[in-house]
């Protein structure tokens, strides 16, 4: 299944940037920056092989159901840590975008708000999906108890 983020290719890329903020930047400076940057790049990369991307800010909350490291109460990045997520058809396709005269300078922009520098890395995609509809979720749910 798939079809999360529409026409993302089956072995397209994923790139992921972490962001931790200086002190002394906001979130509303995060999201300015990054704000220019990504249309920058819907703008020049949307017909070179960019297909969609995200940006999620951490918001404290942590998971004691799905965490194994013991009883955490909340994040000490609640705030200040986000992550910048892109789909691209091919990785060279992504590393070409980099080197548009149009995007470091808003790149540069950006990585000033970080105290963690950057690394960005690059996934090749496994698997993505969405959510059943409430009827495709009880046939699902059917089929799985016949089978059982």
């Amino acid at each position: 299944m798939s079809g999360l983020i529409a026409n993302f290719p089956h072995d397209g890329v994923v790139t992921i940037n972490r962001v931790i903020l200086k002190p002394e930047y906001t979130t509303d400076d995060l999201q300015e920056r990054v704000a220019f940057l990504c249309e920058n790049v819907k703008t020049y990369h949307s017909d070179t092989g960019f297909v969609g991307g995200f940006v999620s800010l951490n918001s404290g909350a942590v998971s004691n159901e799905g965490s194994t490291i013991g009883q955490a109460v909340e994040s000490e990045y609640k705030g200040k840590e986000a992550l910048i997520i892109t789909f691209w058809k091919t990785f060279e396709d992504h590393e070409e975008s980099h080197k548009s005269e149009t995007f470091q300078p808003l790149f540069e922009q950006v990585l000033e708000l970080c105290e963690n520098g950057n690394e960005e890395i690059a996934y090749e995609m496994l698997w993505s999906g969405k959510a059943y509809s409430e009827e495709e979720a009880k046939a699902a749910r059917a089929a799985k108890e016949q089978a059982a």
